[in-house]
């Protein structure tokens, strides 16, 4: 199968989905490989090393994405939205829920788009995101600390404190892998971190991980008194392939000291508060409220060449499967895909993102066929 990498155009990303490595793989499984020229030049992966790899270099985004399926990282830009076209197959990041325009371009395109952030939906193993939230949960932590300084607007606290001076006061929403993954970097800086969980599903094997100096909390029970004490919140809570959940509300965040900080890693779902509205790398955060938010969407980003590598890594297999033949028959012979597709031919095929956007289901199977 032709396979296209085309260079990301997103602000501030620089991840790529497949390495030199991966494009190597794909090539002795019999594959033809088209790189746009520089896919890899944000991460450290020249031409020269794709080239070595068996991939063919492209001068141009048209040649890239003249293929039958195309692996990124990011959904579709405004630029890109005519480029998808009908009997072609995307893998990447969609985020289709809160962008109608992206939404609207995928269904007139007659594309697939298959979603890495809900493969493995249905028994909650998330593959290909879990390792994209356990980065963003811990560089949750160090960007909310570099929001507290005062130069970008924050109050000066520190969180891990200092001799005699508390630490400062971290609020996580959620306990999933952004949560924990948080939580393990406030906990070991030594902030004073509580947790609000949906449930207790989770928390019992936090608690035994840390067990002294952290707060575990279910339901709303003080959850408004919880934010306003935080110096810090991170908004971990994550549905995949629906909109998060709005937590937190204006004058939740109207009651906090000024200059504290809100770092919504849901963004790229909605994000969790009411003030939120994503943000860039470039430009990554405002004050509202009094409160300094970070909202940068694709915050994994920052760290790219990890991120690209595990990325690769839990990504590579499936990327495999889809290009073993019809979208049909990978879905038939591997099920976790079933749950990435989110648009079919024109049809819209996941059912929490129907939900979340008002528009009609038609089942996976149905659309296949």
């Amino acid at each position: 199968m032709r396979i296209g990498l085309p260079r990301e155009i997103k602000d501030g990303e620089f991840r790529v989905a497949l390495t030199p490595q991966g494009v190597g793989a794909l090539v002795n499984a019999g594959h033809a490989l088209f790189v746009e020229c520089s896919a890899g030049a944000g991460v450290g992966f020249t031409d020269a090393a794709y080239a070595a790899a068996g991939a063919r270099l492209c001068a141009s985004a048209d040649q890239a994405w003249d293929c039958a399926l195309i692996v990124k990282v990011k959904e579709l830009q405004p630029p890109e939205y005519r480029r998808a076209r009908q009997g072609q197959t995307l893998f990447c990041f969609q985020h289709f829920g809160p962008e109608p325009d992206l939404l609207d371009a995928a269904l007139a395109s007659g594309a697939s788009f298959v979603a890495y952030e809900t493969v493995g939906q249905a028994d909650g193993s998330l593959p290909i995101l879990a390792p994209m939230s356990a980065i963003a949960g811990r560089l949750a932590v160090q960007v909310g600390m570099w929001c507290l300084q005062k130069q970008n607007g924050g109050s000066g606290v520190l969180l891990p404190g200092i001799g005699s001076v508390a630490p400062g006061k971290v609020l996580i929403l959620g306990a999933g892998n952004v949560g924990a993954n948080a939580l393990a970097l406030a906990h070991a800086i030594g902030a004073r971190v509580t947790v609000y969980a949906a449930s207790e599903r989770r928390l019992p094997a936090l608690r035994t991980r840390f067990a002294e100096g952290v707060t575990f909390r279910t339901g709303d029970g003080g959850f408004g008194e919880a934010v306003a004490d935080a110096d810090l919140i991170i908004g971990g809570v994550l549905s995949p392939g629906q909109l998060s959940p709005r937590l937190v509300t204006r004058a939740m965040l109207a009651r906090m000291r000024r200059g504290s900080a809100l770092v919504d890693v849901g963004i790229d779902q909605g994000g969790i508060a009411e003030t939120s509205r994503a943000t860039t790398h470039s430009d990554p955060v405002y004050v509202e409220e009094g409160i300094v938010h970070y909202c940068v969407p694709n915050m994994p980003s920052a760290c790219a060449r990890t991120a690209s590598l595990a990325l690769e890594r839990a990504a590579l297999p499936y990327v495999a499967a889809l290009a073993a033949g019809a979208l049909r028959d990978a879905v038939a012979a591997t099920p976790a895909l079933a749950t990435g597709v989110q648009v079919h031919a024109g049809r819209l095929t996941h059912a929490h993102l129907a939900r979340d956007t008002h528009r009609t289901l038609t089942p996976l199977e149905d659309a296949l066929a």
